[in-house]
């Protein structure tokens, strides 16, 4: 070809029937709907999408304008960017104050820290703390049941220190979400809301640029609910506080102006991506029913890599999981965030784990580039699409929150518990059946991995007698210090949320393991009785390796297997009463069949399992073997390996007896 010729050449466009006519040819004969999958929010996810799924409004949007879906900021993170706001564990103020000035040193740009009763043990260090920190840095606090008496001491302290300015960033808390996880709402409703809101109006006085009003999602999202589910809670929360505020005076976009929403950011990337962007739109959608102006409308989010997806077992992953999660969030459009450190989910942060969990966030920005481009996921026919879908979705779930009479109606009936268990329960289904892989527990286990207990020191009590009269008084009001600042189980008992670890449930048949391993001095084992040559049935032995390994049940191969007496000889030198049979199909009904019955005949005490699933015509032909279960890719992990652990237990103490 000429050079004359390839610059006439052009490039024809190709339909979506071809591709996929084309895409049909390499599978073999299969529909491409088999390349469709569904998520936990019953969105169809399709092998490819195209212009065609988005409208012209989605694409010609730009980030900064209603519906704010790509952003509240025209420049995004190119111009000021997103807050780091990592939260700095401490043990005392002294603590606290020397991390805080070195992370600011190191890039973190926003203060956080957990606001706990061992915050007010020292009055005065505390104040010293808020001196320091000053109008100078933005705060980035979930105050929960705290929050009016630490806004007494800011306010305190920012008088005697005469500083200039206001406290900016926010300083806030959710009642609602802090009621899901104690169990119960106080007696008096109106009163209990009366006393929030007095603390709001109290905080704008003081510092008209603070928000002080927190969506909490993070309860829900860390017991299994769905995306759709969140933006839905998000909004009804949202609604719940607003119409309150409103109802008590509040100009609506002064009212607007206090929130903040916090999101957890999961492992699913777009559509974590996706979830923040929705936020915004059905947000602004609230905001504008109730005759918001435009900028009051605009969500601010804080968010924070997700603990429900974090694992204890193989820890060094959970810092991919928060690089990708993290990514997500600033895709996302979010204002503040926070990486957790890779060890959270078993001991307290150390140095290096914050100092990783910080430099994630610096990647991003700096050596990713993510702070020069506005808004990166805009105008993807994928990401535009899937918000679109998730916002319906999050609309139509928030929808059904008011039909149930709102978000504290619905949480005391226990419908909304009993909806975010039934997301929840699908996936515990899918980690037990591995259909849903968590790397370095369910797949990929390392036997050999020991774990660092949680080395931390008893925290302090929550409060320090030397401190009370003190703090009384910044309160201003003669209730007793326990009841204003503890949650009380008095009032309406609700189902209280089941927040979990997706991982824990094979963590802790790990730790049933290794108890084991402690009683007998070795590990819980199995043997692998392999038939024939290596090629046939080292696929098997593979699998049941990973299976038996995500319950820390070391395997023991024996050699080839040709004969029944091999296999004989094989049990006789191995110490476990539980036994696979592992090769291919024709094996079994060649060979194996009859290992089984010899097995079962001359060792009758040993439990045998057979790897992989026969087909279905040759499953008569093992009628009359004691095989106990077969191991296949379908089977229940969790279930076999909780079975077979509780068993080992069982007769390790009978062993003992």
């Amino acid at each position: 070809m000429s050079i004359e010729q390839i610059k006439q050449a052009d490039f024809k466009e190709k339909s979506l029937k071809a591709w996929a006519e084309k895409a049909e040819e390499s599978l073999k004969g299969k529909s491409i709907e088999t390349l469709s999958t569904y998520t936990y929010e019953s969105i169809k996810l399709k092998p490819l999408y195209t212009k065609e799924d988005v409208d012209s409004k989605e694409l010609t949007e730009f980030p900064g304008v209603p519906d704010f879906r790509r952003g509240i900021s025209s420049l995004g993170h190119t111009g000021k960017g997103w807050e780091i706001a990592q939260t700095l564990s401490f043990n005392s103020i002294e603590e606290l104050n020397t991390k805080l000035e070195t992370a600011i040193q190191r890039g973190q740009t926003a203060v956080s820290f957990p606001v706990g009763g061992e915050l007010f043990s020292d009055i005065s260090g505390l104040k010293e703390l808020i001196k320091t920190i000053g109008t100078n840095h933005l705060f980035s606090l979930n105050a929960g049941e705290y929050l009016k008496p630490f806004l007494a001491v800011l306010i305190s302290a920012l008088k005697e220190s005469e500083i200039d300015g206001s406290a900016t960033g926010f300083i806030a808390a959710d009642p609602i979400a802090q009621a899901t996880e104690s169990g119960f709402f106080p007696a008096d409703e109106e009163t209990f809301m009366g006393e929030w809101e007095e603390t709001v109006r109290t905080a704008v006085r003081s510092f008209p640029e603070l928000r002080t009003v927190l969506i909490n999602a993070a309860p829900y999202h860390n017991s299994g609910a769905s995306a759709d589910q969140e933006l839905g809670i998000a909004i009804a929360s949202g609604v719940q506080y607003l119409h309150y505020l409103i109802e008590q005076g509040w100009e609506v976009d002064k009212a607007l102006n206090l929130f903040i929403f916090h999101f957890p950011v999961g492992s699913q990337f777009f559509m974590e991506t996706a979830k923040l962007r929705a936020a915004r739109l059905l947000w602004d959608k609230v905001g504008e029913s109730y005759n918001g102006k435009e900028q009051a409308r605009k969500m601010h989010i804080s968010a924070e890599t997700s603990f429900f997806t974090k694992t204890v077992y193989d820890p060094y992953v959970n810092m991919l999981r928060t690089g990708n999660e993290a990514f997500a969030a600033v895709l996302g459009g979010v204002q503040y965030l926070k990486t957790s450190p890779f060890n959270e989910a078993y001991e307290e942060p150390t140095f290096f784990s914050e100092r990783v969990a910080r430099n994630t966030q610096l990647l991003l920005r700096e050596e990713a580039g993510l702070k020069h481009v506005a808004d990166p996921a805009g105008g993807s026919w994928y990401v535009e699409t899937l918000t679109r879908e998730l916002a319906q979705k999050g609309w139509d779930f928030f929808l059904e929150i008011e039909e149930e009479g709102g978000l504290i109606a619905a949480l005391k009936s226990g419908w909304l518990q009993s909806r975010i268990q039934t997301v929840m329960d699908k996936r515990k289904q899918d980690i037990s059946t591995r259909k849903r892989s968590i790397i370095g527990t369910n797949v990929y286990a390392n036997l050999d991995e020991e774990i660092k207990q949680a080395t931390s020191s008893e925290k302090k009590s929550h409060y320090c007698s030397d401190s009370l009269t003190t703090l009384i008084q910044l309160c201003g009001k003669n209730q007793s210090l326990e009841d204003r600042l503890r949650t009380t189980e008095s009032g309406d008992k609700i189902v209280a949320l089941q927040q979990d670890r997706l991982a824990a449930p094979y963590e802790r048949l790990r730790v049933k393991a290794g108890r084991l391993s402690d009683v007998d001095g070795r590990r819980p084992s199995i043997g692998l009785i392999c038939i024939g040559e290596l090629k046939r049935h080292k696929p098997r032995a593979d699998f049941i390796t990973g299976f038996m390994s995500a319950g820390g049940i070391k395997t023991m191969k024996s050699t080839s297997i040709v004969t029944k007496k091999d296999a004989l000889a094989f049990i006789d030198e191995n110490p476990s009463k539980y036994f696979c049979l592992c090769g291919d199909n024709e094996q079994y009904e060649e060979q194996g069949i009859e290992i089984v019955r010899e097995l079962n005949k001359k060792h009758p005490e040993i439990q045998i399992y057979v790897a992989g699933l026969p087909p279905e015509n040759d499953r008569s032909k093992w009628a009359n073997t004691q095989v106990r279960n077969f191991i296949h890719v379908k089977s229940n992990c969790l279930e076999v390996l909780s079975a077979l652990l509780d068993e080992m237990e069982v007769s390790s103490r009978e062993g003992k007896a």
